[in-house]
């Protein structure tokens, strides 16, 4: 063999749970009145019917007191990684919510937040020489961010690795979760993520989602990455920017990123909605188009806890501020959109689903067009990012065939001769 030839692009397996699952995220503290696991549960039987897969808990830990932002303080400051937040419940409880979403055929992850502990962690009591140290010899929090509430462990000692290591694995091997979303995963070295994925996978499948958007963490670590710039480029494009800025995008994910991994697509999450805006402040009249690109588009989409609600307001983050729960139509949008990821097998998540295969368009600084086909599933997409009514040709026969429209379920013969009539910020989505 050659010294130059390639080496596989990604060396780790997917759970095949994975292969067309939605993620959910739940923000315990305000996902119910309660803010309880015990409360959580009750919510169980509907999101089964909504169709999501993997349920995202932010972290449960216990939130250390010093410098605490807030009266609840942030989940992300944790005082020590092998316990329970009793704002949330006892261990026992989490268990029985774990259980009951087994028992439902859910996947649940942690978030883990191994970049840093709350000031009085007790690592910080027992271990002070685990920690990182600023000018002055004195523990800090992460440099140039206002996280005043935390300060940095030191992952150049061997301890720190050992201990974050045994931790996680406690939670999978000894409790029975199913991976964990890892906080701020690019400021923590890559080997070590590589070598704790090794050692998870000895106990059993795991999913892990790194919030990074990094290409070098899905080789051996991470089986999904966060897309920031995805979001950032849809938000520029939802306030009057060019569809060109989405062929950048979609040009790095695919020469960049190898085609076996996942990225997360999300119009919403903690951060965003507590700090810049719910998805309606962010997206406006284009909200409907950018939720339909996330379950169309190559990645796996992200539903953020209240969005099915129509999510209203932005969730305060140190203090309790419950979802509002009520019908809303959107929920049926979003189960009608997980149903057709599921069934149509080109939208499949990683090296189950395809590629998508730009279609030249006659509105290319407004329209975005593209096909993803195998030999059993074909979809068409064409959204009119813009708000303007546009009228649009396309070229090439790629396209060319015979489907069902997702949104009015009749059957459509597309050729050479096909022009659409789109509304502002109106999509169609074509499947066969």
């Amino acid at each position: 063999m050659s010294k130059y030839t390639p080496k596989p692009a990604v060396r780790l397996t997917h759970p095949e749970w994975s292969k067309d699952a939605v993620i959910y995220q739940i923000n315990t503290r305000q996902f119910t009145p309660e803010g309880t696991f015990k409360a959580a549960e009750s919510h169980l039987p509907r999101l089964k019917d909504l169709g999501v897969d993997i349920l995202w808990l932010m972290p449960i830990h216990e939130i250390g007191q010093k410098n605490r932002k807030g009266t609840l303080g942030s989940p992300y400051a944790v005082k020590d990684f092998y316990s329970v937040n009793s704002e949330f419940g006892t261990l026992s409880d989490f268990k029985h919510f774990l259980q009951a979403a087994h028992a439902h055929g859910f996947r649940v992850i942690l978030d883990w937040v191994p970049n840093h502990t709350a000031w009085d962690s007790v690592l910080a009591s027992a271990h002070p020489d685990w920690y990182t140290r600023n000018w002055k010899g004195d523990f800090h929090p992460t440099p140039w961010w206002d996280w005043s509430d935390i300060i940095d462990l030191d992952y150049s000692k061997v301890e720190v690795r050992e201990y974050m290591t045994e931790a996680m694995k406690y939670w999978v091997r000894d409790v029975g979760v199913d991976g964990f979303r890892c906080d701020v995963a690019g400021f923590v070295p890559t080997d070590f993520w590589n070598t704790v994925r090794k050692e998870l996978d000895e106990i059993k499948p795991v999913f892990m989602l790194a919030e990074w958007e990094s290409r070098d963490l899905h080789e051996e670590a991470f089986d999904m990455t966060y897309s920031w710039s995805w979001y950032d480029t849809m938000v520029n494009i939802a306030h009057g920017g060019s569809v060109s800025l989405l062929h950048v995008y979609y040009s790095w994910n695919e020469k960049a990123y190898p085609f076996d991994i996942m990225r997360m697509l999300f119009t919403s999450n903690h951060d965003k909605n507590s700090w810049d805006g719910t998805m309606n402040e962010q997206f406006g009249a284009a909200r409907d188009a950018v939720i339909a690109l996330t379950f169309v588009s190559e990645g796996m989409p992200l539903i953020y806890n209240g969005q099915e609600a129509g999510e209203e307001k932005r969730l305060e983050f140190f203090e309790k501020d419950p979802i509002q729960w009520k019908e809303h139509p959107i929920n049926a949008f979003y189960k009608k959109l997980i149903a057709l990821k599921k069934k149509n097998s080109t939208l499949w998540n990683a090296k189950w689903g395809t590629r998508m295969v730009h279609v030249p368009n006659s509105v290319p600084e407004k329209v975005f067009s593209f096909v993803r086909q195998n030999e059993q599933d074909k979809v068409f997409a064409v959204f009119n990012f813009s708000p303007m009514p546009q009228r649009v040709a396309f070229e090439d026969h790629l396209f060319h065939g015979s489907y069902t429209s997702f949104t009015s379920g009749e059957g459509v013969e597309l050729s050479e001769t096909t022009q659409l009539e789109l509304k502002p910020w109106e999509y169609r989505i074509f499947t066969s």
